[in-house]
């Protein structure tokens, strides 16, 4: 298992049901790979340095995970096409 550290960012208008959404996809996903949520922090809302479509604020939520790089590819391309995502990082830490 590698160690990630995994920052989405939502429109900071994005309700509690998105957020809930978006944690509920990321669990699948772990689930599915056997990974795990070691931490997560919710950063509250903050504005943009720039606009982003028409959102000029966004949620950041924060997740230390461990998956398998076979499951980081996969979480990687679900992430890509969900709609409620502005923008989203994922990096490995064991490099």
């Amino acid at each position: 298992m590698n160690k990630y550290e995994l920052t989405l960012v939502l429109d900071g208008k994005a309700g509690a049901a998105k957020k809930k959404k978006i944690i509920e996809t990321l669990e699948k996903v772990l689930a599915i790979f056997k990974g795990s949520i070691k931490e997560s922090k919710d950063w509250g809302v903050k504005e943009l340095a720039y606009k982003i479509g028409k959102s000029e604020t966004g949620l950041y939520l924060f997740f230390e995970i461990e998956l398998d790089p076979k499951g980081a590819k996969s979480l990687n391309d679900k992430l890509r096409v969900d709609p409620d995502l502005i923008r989203f990082l994922l990096i490995n830490k064991n490099k």
